[in-house]
C-alpha cells in the first residue's frame, strides 16, 4: 500500500509542479546550461583559452567544414585559418606590429573583415571596429579612443579615409586599404601584400602574454557624451557574449545568417563568436535586404536568423508570398521584437522559436527569454542572480537619477513596477569602461546602492519583472535613444545643428511614431534674430555629417527652448508632444529625401501615422 501511494504521489508531483510552474523544465533546462557553462568559463579563467584558440581547435577537429559563405564563395574552416595567416604575415612585415598593439578596422560585411580580425588575435593584438557610417570629426574622434597606430580600411571606405588623412599623417598613422594598388600619399595597398605572404601557421609566442583580463576587442556605443565611446571588451567578456548561442540551443550542425554589422557586439559576440564556439557555419551578407531575406535563407539553408525588432518588423511589411513558411530556419536570436510584431511574425513565417535576449555592449548584465513568453526580453533564474547580482531600483524621471531613502540607499522596486536595472561590479561581473573616457566609465558606475561602497554598473534603461519572473524592457533614460538598431546621441546631432549658421539653439530628442520600434530624431531648433530657416541648406548639412539613422526626421522651430531650473534642457515633454500639427502651433518641418525639410502638413501626419509612408 505505502508502495502504491509512493508510486501515485510521484506519478502527481511532476504535474502539481507544472501547473504551479509551467516554465518548470524550461527552468531545469537552464540550470543546467547555467552550471556546465560556469565550468567552462572557470577553466577558461585558470587555464587562458581564446575564442582564437577555440577556433583553431575547430579548425583541427573538422579543416573541411564550411565557416563562411559569402555571396557565391565559401571558405572552409581551414581556408580561413590560412587566409588571416597570410593576413598576420603581411601586417607582421609591412605594419610592423607586435603584441599589445592596437589595430583599427575601417570595414563592412565581408570575409577581410574574419580574416583581418582572426590575424591580429594571432599576432595579440586588439581590434578596434569603427562604424562604417562614421564619417569627418566623429571618425577621428573614434580613432584616438582607441589610440590605434595602424588603420585598416576596405577599398570602397576610401573617401572617407581621404577626407580625414592630413590628420592621420600628422599623427603617424599608418593607413592600410584593401587594394592591389593603391596612388594616394599616405595610404598602402595591403591586398598585393597579403598574396604575396606564406599561409603557415604563426608561433602562439607571439601572442604568450595575452591572459583573461586583456582587451579583445573595442566596439564602438553611443552615449551621453555626444560621440562615440570605445567599450573596452576583455576576453572575458567576448567569451560570456559568445556563449549565448549554447543559451538558446543553437547546435554544431546550424547555419546562421549574420547580415547584422560585424562592428556592432550583436553580430560579432553573438554572432560570429558564437558561431565559432559552436562550430558552425556562418552565412555572411553586407547588409540586410527585407526582399532578399527568405531567399538567402532558402539558397543556404540557414537555420538560425540573428534579429533586431525592426528587422522583424521589415520582413513582416514585405508582400505576402505563398512561400512564406517554405524555409528550414528554426531559432531567431536577437533583442528589440514587439509584442504584436513577434505574433504576427509566428503567423506568417512559421513555427520558429524566438529568443528574446536583453544586454549592452559594454554591460555585466543580460538576459534570455528562453521560456518564450511573448513580449519578455528575458527571464529570472535563481543560479544567475547568485552570479550576478542585480536589481530594478526606483528612478526619478523628471530629476534622472535614482531614488535614496533616508539613509542614502537606493531603493529595489516590487515585481510589477518599473525600475532602473543596475547590476553589482565584481570579479564575474566586471564593467571595464570606455577607452580614455574615465569620466563617462565614472557616470556609468553607481556608488553606495545597498550598502556603503557597493559599486553598480547603471544600464540606463527602465525595466519590469512580472509575477512569473519575466522580464519586460520599459524605455532608456538619459540623451540616448534608439533608431533603427542604432544608439543615437542627442548631444551630438544637437553639436552638428549648432553649427549650422541660422541656428542659436538646438534640443533633440527621439519621438514615438506608430507601427516602429525605438524613437525616431526630432530636433527643436530657435533661431538666430533676424535669421529664416533653410530646410535645403540644413538638410545637406546633416546629410555631410551624420549617418542616415542619426539624422533629425522632424524639426520644430520655437521661439524659446524650454529649460529647468538647473538650465538643462526639458526633453520628455516635448518628445510627448510629439510632430503631430494638429496640437503643435509651432512650425514644423518633415525630411523628405532628396528635397530636405519642408513643411509638415497634416497630411504627411497621417500618412506617417497609418503607415502608408514608409520611415
Amino acid at each position: 500500500m505505502l508502495a502504491y501511494i509512493l508510486c501515485t504521489a510521484l506519478a502527481v508531483l511532476p504535474l502539481l509542479i507544472y501547473f504551479r510552474n509551467p516554465y518548470f523544465l524550461k527552468d531545469l533546462h537552464c540550470t543546467f546550461l547555467s552550471i556546465y557553462v560556469g565550468i567552462r568559463l572557470s577553466r577558461i579563467e585558470k587555464k587562458f583559452y581564446s575564442i582564437l584558440d577555440r577556433f583553431l581547435d575547430k579548425v583541427a577537429e573538422h579543416p573541411h567544414k564550411k565557416f563562411i559563405v559569402y555571396e557565391e564563395s565559401s571558405y572552409t574552416y581551414s581556408q580561413a585559418d590560412r587566409e588571416s595567416n597570410k593576413v598576420a604575415r603581411a601586417l607582421l612585415t609591412h605594419a610592423h606590429l607586435k603584441e599589445g598593439d592596437t589595430v583599427a578596422l575601417f570595414l563592412g560585411n565581408e570575409p577581410w573583415f574574419v580574416w583581418i580580425w582572426l590575424a591580429l588575435s594571432k599576432l595579440g593584438c586588439t581590434a578596434s571596429f569603427l562604424n562604417v557610417n562614421i564619417r569627418s570629426k566623429s571618425l577621428l574622434h573614434c580613432f584616438s579612443c582607441c589610440e590605434a597606430k595602424v588603420l585598416i580600411a576596405g577599398a570602397d571606405l576610401q573617401g572617407a579615409i581621404e577626407e580625414v588623412l592630413p590628420t592621420l599623417k600628422q599623427q603617424g598613422i599608418r593607413v592600410f586599404i584593401l587594394r592591389e594598388h593603391c596612388d594616394v600619399d599616405g595610404i598602402e595597398s595591403l591586398s598585393d601584400k597579403i598574396q604575396m605572404e606564406s599561409d603557415e601557421p604563426l608561433s602562439r609566442q607571439l601572442r604568450a602574454s595575452i591572459n583573461i583580463k586583456s582587451p579583445a576587442v573595442y566596439i564602438y556605443t553611443s552615449g551621453t557624451t555626444g560621440l562615440p565611446k570605445a567599450a573596452v571588451l576583455k576576453h572575458q567578456r567576448v567569451w560570456m557574449g559568445s556563449f549565448l548561442l549554447t543559451f538558446v540551443g543553437v547546435r554544431s550542425d546550424d547555419v546562421i545568417y549574420i547580415y547584422l554589422p560585424l562592428y556592432h557586439s550583436a553580430a560579432f559576440l553573438m554572432g560570429l563568436c558564437g558561431a565559432i564556439e559552436r562550430g558552425t557555419t556562418v552565412v555572411l551578407r553586407s547588409k540586410f535586404s527585407a526582399s532578399n531575406f527568405w531567399n538567402d535563407c532558402r539558397k543556404y539553408n540557414v537555420t538560425v536568423i540573428q534579429y533586431i525588432g525592426e528587422v522583424m518588423r521589415y520582413l513582416c511589411n514585405t508582400p505576402k508570398r505563398d512561400n512564406d513558411k517554405d524555409h528550414k530556419v528554426r531559432l531567431a536570436v536577437g533583442s528589440g521584437i514587439r509584442e504584436d510584431t513577434w505574433v504576427e511574425f509566428l503567423e506568417r513565417f512559421g513555427n520558429i522559436c524566438i529568443r528574446e535576449c536583453y544586454g549592452a555592449t559594454e554591460g555585466n548584465v543580460g538576459f534570455i527569454n528562453y521560456g518564450g513568453k511573448v513580449g519578455a526580453m528575458g527571464r529570472e533564474h535563481f543560479l544567475y542572480k547568485m552570479a550576478c547580482k542585480y536589481a530594478l531600483i526606483r528612478f526619478d524621471t523628471e530629476k534622472e537619477e535614482p531614488v535614496r531613502d533616508s539613509r542614502g540607499f537606493c531603493v529595489e522596486v516590487p515585481r510589477g513596477e518599473t525600475g532602473l536595472l543596475v547590476a553589482k561590479i565584481g570579479k564575474r561581473t566586471p564593467f571595464s569602461g570606455y577607452a580614455k573616457h574615465k569620466q563617462q566609465t565614472d557616470k556609468k558606475k553607481l556608488r553606495d546602492v545597498f550598502e556603503k561602497g557597493d559599486v553598480y554598473f547603471n544600464s540606463g534603461d527602465l525595466l519590469k519583472i512580472d509575477d512569473e519572473g519575466f522580464i519586460f524592457f520599459q524605455d532608456r533614460i538619459g540623451d540616448t535613444f534608439r533608431w533603427k538598431g542604432e544608439n543615437v546621441a542627442t548631444t551630438e546631432v544637437a553639436d552638428h545643428l549648432l553649427a549650422v549658421d541660422f541656428v542659436e539653439e538646438a534640443n533633440v530628442y527621439g519621438v514615438k511614431v506608430p507601427g516602429h520600434e525605438g524613437r525616431i530624431g526630432m530636433a527643436a531648433l530657435k533661431l538666430k534674430e533676424n535669421m529664416d530657416f533653410d530646410g535645403k541648406a540644413l538638410y545637406q548639412h546633416v546629410k555631410n555629417y551624420l549617418p542616415s539613422y542619426a539624422r533629425p526626421l522632424f524639426i520644430r522651430i520655437q521661439d524659446a527652448l524650454v529649460v529647468t531650473s538647473t538650465f538643462k534642457q526639458m526633453k520628455v515633454k516635448l518628445a510627448e508632444e510629439g510632430f503631430n500639427p494638429a496640437l503643435i502651433k509651432d512650425p514644423l518641418f518633415y525630411l523628405e529625401d532628396n528635397k530636405g525639410y519642408i513643411p509638415m502638413t497634416q497630411e504627411l501626419f497621417n500618412s506617417i501615422a497609418e503607415r502608408r509612408l514608409r520611415l
